[in-house]
């Protein structure tokens, strides 16, 4: 009887985070999945965003820039080059390939949201605007996760922010 409950309680729970991490926001044949953002601490001037990024369409697309009212947003990748791991804007934008996807993750390609008008807070949500150079402008609401947050965002693609094609 008691395992009865606390499974029913379990599945309660997973239930009732499910909705949280089934966001999807859509522009064109572009869907972003499962956006989630690091909450920041006090007087930090930067916070990073997370999400998968899939193209329902026969044609590639790219993410070209982005805009908030609480920061500048920039498209940053991390790779390691002859064992130091840099960080870096992508110049260009981000391509998106055609019945692909690409995972914006910690430790691969990320959103950087610079200049912070305030610190990214456990629990609030923000929203940003991101452009497509095809399906045009597509405004996601990112749930703060903690700071030590991980790839807890349901992230596609593992933590390394993986392709798939």
């Amino acid at each position: 009887m008691r395992q009865s409950l606390l499974f029913a309680l379990a599945v309660a729970l997973a239930l009732g985070a499910a909705p949280a991490l089934a966001q999807e926001f859509k522009a064109g044949d572009i869907v972003i999945e499962k956006p989630w953002a690091r909450a920041t601490p006090k007087g930090a001037e930067v916070g990073g965003a997370y999400m998968t990024i899939e193209n329902k369409g026969a044609t590639p697309d790219r993410l070209t820039g982005g805009s908030a009212d609480f920061a500048t947003v920039e498209i940053h990748e991390m790779k390691s080059e002859n064992g130091v791991m840099e960080m870096r804007p992508v110049e260009g934008g981000l391509n998106i390939p055609a019945h692909g996807s690409v995972g914006l993750a910690p430790g691969g390609y990320h959103v950087m949201f610079t200049h912070l008008a305030h610190p990214l807070t456990k629990g609030d949500t923000v929203k940003a605007t991101f452009n497509f150079e095809h399906a045009g402008p597509v405004e996601v609401e990112f749930k703060v996760l903690g700071v030590g947050a991980g790839a807890t965002g349901g992230m596609k693609g593992g933590a390394m922010g993986g392709m798939k094609m």
